[in-house]
């Protein structure tokens, strides 16, 4: 039987986004890809530190763990060179992450090999690779190095933590916000309450993780949170949305403009989608999070 990665989730995850390169990549940027390669094969041997994906990465390969059949699957898709691929494997060996996939391109764009891997989510930290995932469908974020780390509260639940418009619903929403404002946008939501929205570019993971929870996992389970600028009376057309996608989440927070870092700080996800940057630069000092490079908001 031919090796597949059918009815997996499948993470594609770039060796920033896993493990904190940061130092390494200033040296990239400083000079070229040889120093960059010597650099990093003189430190073979050393683990690299955790990166801001690195505890949603980790629980999500728990799901594995006690059954009889792959349920996850993750991926370095990254800009690395082949040499600088033996670290990222050696270091997910040290913490083991059990990482057996992976494609490095020597500086060369990435995201083509997304379509082979059917991959559901691709979290890197450059920009115009996420731009181009996006653009062929994939949903995909730029993560924020600098964000803070996961907390360890709660070892037996991913948590995940989406905004709405443009990420989990199409922009159409805010398109008349950002054209009209506050007003017509909320008289456009509240007429429209019952029309589901169009789905945006994260609604494919969501189903995912969906599908995900509801598959017998031992002690692992999903929590995910709606943490969005909306309030009433625009949040029924959100409630309503989900509902006509027969998808749960466990918290919605219709927050009214309040910023969200304190928010999301309490609810304390292993990672934070945004379309907007302000709100990712607000979150990262508490939570990891990346922008989700889609909508109106991204031209």
């Amino acid at each position: 039987m031919p090796v597949t990665l059918d009815n997996q989730l499948v993470v594609a995850i770039s060796s920033r986004a896993l493990f904190d390169f940061e130092e390494e990549n200033r040296v990239f940027e400083a000079a070229d890809d040889h120093a960059y390669m010597q650099l990093q094969l003189g430190r073979l041997e050393t683990a690299a530190k955790p990166g801001v994906a690195f505890s949603l990465v980790r629980k999500l390969l728990t799901f594995n763990l006690s059954q009889d059949r792959p349920r996850v699957e993750v991926v370095i898709l990254s800009r690395n060179d082949p040499v600088s691929g033996m670290r990222v494997f050696r270091s997910a060996r040290h913490y083991e992450l059990p990482i057996q996939r992976g494609v490095f391109t020597r500086g060369e764009t990435p995201w083509r090999y997304l379509r082979p891997l059917a991959a559901n989510l691709f979290l890197s930290a450059n920009e115009a690779d996420v731009r181009s995932a996006l653009a062929a469908g994939v949903p995909a974020a730029r993560v924020f190095p600098q964000s803070a780390r996961a907390s360890d509260a709660h070892p037996g639940e991913v948590r995940i933590a989406f905004d709405g418009d443009a990420v989990l619903f199409s922009d159409e929403a805010e398109r008349v916000y950002q054209s009209r404002g506050l007003d017509a946008f909320q008289a456009h939501e509240r007429d429209r309450a019952a029309t589901p929205l169009a789905p945006g570019p994260f609604k494919p993971l969501l189903e995912a993780l969906h599908r995900l929870q509801r598959e017998p996992a031992g002690a692992m389970r999903i929590r995910t949170a709606l943490v969005t600028a909306r309030s009433a009376p625009a949040h029924e057309r959100a409630i309503r949305t989900l509902m006509d996608w027969q998808i749960d989440v466990d918290e919605a927070m219709f927050l009214g403009g309040l910023p969200k870092g304190e928010f999301l700080r309490e609810f304390q996800p292993d990672f934070f989608f945004d379309d907007q940057t302000g709100h990712i630069e607000n979150a990262a000092p508490h939570v990891p999070a990346g922008h989700v490079a889609a909508g109106v908001s991204n031209p």
